[in-house]
């Protein structure tokens, strides 16, 4: 394995004995690649994203992960009118240690950080003050200023209209091609992971679940299984493109095609 890879094997946690929560998952990716995690609400993702992140033993199996790793949560206020540059600053706390000040040398890191990011303008803007995306952004750039080579987000997406959602998204995929970064995500939008990710694991149960290549997980069968709710495959041509994504189909909802 070199920096920035990962794999998982045989994981499973239980919280009271017998009462497992999964068992068995595995799931990899190498340096520049982006894994999705999926399930409904009570699945594991969070149990599964402590684990990956060393807050969590697990029960069973092992986590092997090569690098720096930095956690991107979701959306949050804060209580204080931090700027954007102290938020992006907070990632550079191992750095600096115990009762020490930033240096000039981490002031301009994180102003990088954020510039990479396209907001190095809003750098002495107040946090609260911001957008959604802005403020997620913000939170990418405290995580690429630890000099991280594996992120791992939380729902990043997360209660975002949709043009905040696509830059978001973007932008994942900006840092696992161009930053050459490995990007781990938990979602509820398998067509978020679909047009992001190269790797997927759908937690299906406790003893169940998919997990490889994107094309090969997210089918229809198994999207299925997964929500309760059929999921169809689409292919379209846009503009210049050629857009293949996922839909839902709401069955029971009042809008029809007319005959």
């Amino acid at each position: 394995m070199s920096t920035g890879d990962f794999i998982f094997t045989g994981l499973g946690h239980a919280y009271l004995k017998d009462n497992w929560i999964f068992r068995n998952y595995r799931g990899e990716a190498v340096r520049g690649q982006v894994l999705a995690l999926l399930g409904p609400n009570g699945s594991g993702k969070t149990t599964l994203l402590k684990i990956l992140l060393g807050a969590l033993t697990p029960s069973e199996g092992s986590v092997n992960i090569q690098g720096q790793v930095a956690f991107v949560p979701q959306l949050f206020q804060v209580a204080f009118d931090y700027t954007a540059l102290d938020m992006v600053l907070m990632g550079r706390a191992k750095k600096v240690g115990l009762f020490s000040q930033p240096t000039p040398a981490d002031e301009e890191a994180a102003i990088n950080a954020l510039e990479r990011m396209g907001i190095g303008h809003m750098a002495y803007r107040p946090f609260h003050e911001m957008s959604g995306g802005q403020r997620q952004l913000v939170i990418f750039a405290r995580a690429l200023v630890a000099e991280a080579d594996i992120l791992i987000l939380d729902e990043p997406t997360s209660a975002l209209d949709l043009k905040n959602q696509n830059g978001i998204l973007e932008w994942i995929d900006r840092l696992a091609r161009r930053e050459n970064l490995t990007v781990i995500f938990s979602t509820h939008h398998p067509h978020h992971a679909y047009a992001v990710a190269d790797q997927a694991l759908l937690m299906l149960g406790e003893n169940d679940f998919e997990s490889g290549p994107v094309g090969d997980v997210l089918t229809e069968k198994n999207l299925l299984q997964l929500y309760g709710l059929p999921l169809k495959r689409l292919t379209f041509d846009y503009e210049d493109l050629n857009v293949e994504t996922l839909v839902p189909v709401f069955r029971n909802c009042k809008r029809r095609k007319a005959n």
